[in-house]
């Protein structure tokens, strides 16, 4: 017996809702994660290249931590771990105000600020060091010479490999419905499960993450374009 695709099944009753409240949490997830990792990132880049040794080896484990265990374990441990040490009235604001998605953000904006924070500061280290030694000359503070002149050029070297991190966290987000997040994916695998129509639903699935990650990849070579480090063509 020959397989009839039935698109239109998929566009029937509530369950055009079910996909864009799914789409919707993908977004904001990807959003909420995305500013996370950036702004941690940028401090712990920052840190690290301060000289201290401390801030150095404890951030070297929080990077290593981080990008040697996979995503979804951290995930599991921030959900089903974390809530078992905080006191009862924490456990319960995290259960009434969306645990699964608070928690899912959190671990994956940690597991990719480990990755920002070695593409910055491997950004920085791109720069000529007598652009820092002339920036202290001319009496600015460590924080003000990385603030107005080493991280601006720092993230116009950057957005190559902070586009493939910020399309990593977007694709990752899917692992979020471990857990009970009803993301895209998720959102996908019920209609599915409703309709028994496999290929056309993840089909759909599949279209709209491919039609955002070019949204991505558009918008990074804008950038890039526009905010292309001095001096390259």
């Amino acid at each position: 017996m020959n397989y009839v695709f039935d698109f239109g099944a998929i566009f029937q009753g509530e369950y055009p809702a079910l996909l864009l409240r799914g789409l919707l949490t993908t977004l904001a997830l990807t959003g909420f994660a995305w500013l996370m990792a950036m702004s941690i990132g940028s401090v712990f880049a920052v840190l690290r290249l301060t000289g201290s040794r401390i801030a150095n080896a404890l951030i070297w484990l929080f990077v290593a931590f981080h990008r040697n265990v996979p995503m979804l374990v951290h995930i599991m441990v921030w959900y089903f771990g974390v809530p078992a040490i905080l006191p009862d009235a924490a456990t319960d604001w995290l259960n009434r105000n969306g645990a699964e998605f608070l928690l899912s953000m959190i671990a994956i904006g940690l597991v990719m600020s480990a990755y920002v924070t070695e593409d910055l500061r491997s950004a920085v280290r791109a720069i000529p060091p007598g652009q820092m030694e002339a920036a202290r000359a001319l009496g600015l503070s460590y924080l003000k010479t990385m603030r107005c002149v080493i991280l601006p050029q720092a993230f116009r070297i950057a957005i190559p490999p902070l586009l493939n991190q910020t399309l990593l966290l977007f694709k990752n987000t899917s692992l979020a419905m471990a857990v009970g997040v009803v993301e895209l994916t998720a959102a996908g695998r019920e209609i599915e499960n409703y309709t028994f129509r496999t290929f056309e639903a993840f089909a759909i699935v599949t279209a709209l993450y491919l039609a955002i990650s070019f949204v991505i990849m558009w918008g990074g070579a804008r950038l890039s374009k526009r905010f292309a480090p001095l001096g390259s063509r």
